[in-house]
């Protein structure tokens, strides 16, 4: 008795009665989709969170936060500009690097490979292959002595595993009496890594910056020098940073320029699954609409009689504002608990369908990342329960405002 008027009459006409179980089944449907809607966008989001944090994760963990190299040519004096960069407060580590492209033979079996020549004691400070080494040691590769670290799939294609010789092969020919031949060098294989994306654990192989130096004959100079940020997404302002200081005109750039296409996707295909996936929740918002204009057909007499009573069309507005509010309150509560136990449990239930169907949802070959990631974020939720509600209230408003101007004697003239 000491509710308000609307909210009292709005919450006695929710309930069920004898009459209008249809209403009240259309109802629990449009509650039942709300909390599904929610429930479903509230899942994706969590687990293209995931993605996109794994996938940064594991790319930025084979390559590097920010790159400083020469505009032409080899970089000569990379001790200088390494000792530069490091001087940086957000620097954490820094490592020469030289990229090229070669051909590993075994056999009769040839594969292409990226290739990455690498100092062992200071690439482990900027990269997280030593990491996530399955056989062997990164500390294996030592100036001279021509050993290899390779990926794990690359090493199951051509059947080989620490201790086995490959021959390497880079795009450069040498002049020799027999004719013009490539230049190849036979290597020991050191070690092998697993970093989970098949995109390195297929085609990269590590060797020693110095024997990669003999190999493409680049004598004294490396392609760059690698940094680790202490902050990812810094990475922008302190490669100007760094740039500024260093004594000359080098090119910099960072991650969000050699990736910014592949996150820019991931970001919009973020936002286009959001906007798809409202439309569930719109529709089960609409079913507010049909569900309210019924209740007040059906109220018709009842609505008379309280204006009789001195009720104003306002208060009769918010009767029906409260079904309404009640409803979409009901079913976004529903789908964000749900929705969020089920994001939390996504990586343990996927492993538990895959061993039930004896399928497997990523294929290693075909995705980047073969497990299903899911990072929860309030944020994410916090959007998109308001949003439900939003709509959920709003949907409520022509059906009240029909209720608010229903005549006292129109509706009673056939009672």
């Amino acid at each position: 008795m000491y509710k308000p008027l609307e909210l009292f009459i709005g919450l006695r006409y929710t309930r069920a009665k004898r009459r209008n179980h249809f209403i009240s089944f259309i109802s629990a449907a449009s509650m039942a989709g709300i909390a599904i809607g929610v429930m479903a966008l509230i899942t994706v989001l969590s687990v293209m969170n995931g993605f996109e944090q794994e996938l940064r994760n594991r790319i930025l963990g084979m390559a590097s936060h920010a790159t400083i190299s020469a505009f032409r040519g080899g970089l000569e004096e990379w001790p200088v500009i390494a000792e530069a960069a490091q001087k940086h407060q957000e620097v954490e580590a820094v490592a020469p690097y030289i990229d090229g492209e070669g051909m590993v033979r075994v056999g009769g079996e040839l594969s292409g490979t990226l290739l990455r020549g690498v100092l062992p004691d200071m690439e482990a400070q900027v990269s997280d292959v030593s990491a996530h080494m399955k056989a062997g040691s990164l500390d294996s590769l030592q100036a001279g002595e021509f050993k290899i670290v390779l990926g794990a799939e690359l090493a199951r294609a051509l059947g080989i595993g620490v201790g086995d010789k490959v021959d390497l092969m880079i795009p450069q020919a040498s002049v020799t009496p027999a004719g013009v031949l490539p230049r190849f060098r036979r290597f020991t294989v050191g070690g092998v890594f697993e970093v989970g994306m098949y995109e390195f654990d297929r085609g990269l192989v590590m060797i020693h910056l110095q024997d990669a130096q003999a190999l493409l004959r680049m004598g004294e100079t490396v392609s760059g020098v690698r940094l680790k940020l202490h902050d990812l997404f810094q990475a922008p302002r302190v490669s100007r940073e760094v740039a500024a200081d260093l004594p000359g005109l080098y090119y910099v750039s960072d991650w969000t320029r050699q990736h910014s296409n592949f996150f820019s996707a991931v970001r919009t295909e973020k936002m286009v699954m959001f906007i798809i996936l409202s439309l569930i929740v719109g529709v089960a918002a609409f079913n507010i609409v049909s569900t309210l204009v019924m209740v007040v057909q059906d109220k018709q007499a009842d609505i008379a009689i309280l204006r009789t009573l001195g009720a104003s069309p306002r208060t009769v507005l918010g009767v029906f504002m409260v079904q309404g509010t009640l409803i979409g309150l009901i079913g976004t509560l529903f789908g964000v608990v749900l929705g969020v136990l089920l994001a939390i449990n996504v990586p343990t239930l996927v492993p538990f369908l895959e061993r039930l169907t004896n399928h497997q949802f990523l294929d290693p070959s075909v995705y980047y990342i073969s497990k299903l990631p899911s990072q929860l974020e309030s944020t994410d939720v916090v959007r998109i329960a308001l949003m439900s509600f939003v709509l959920a209230v709003l949907s409520g408003l022509y059906p009240a405002w029909r209720a608010s101007r229903v005549m006292p004697a129109e509706a009673l003239r056939y009672e």
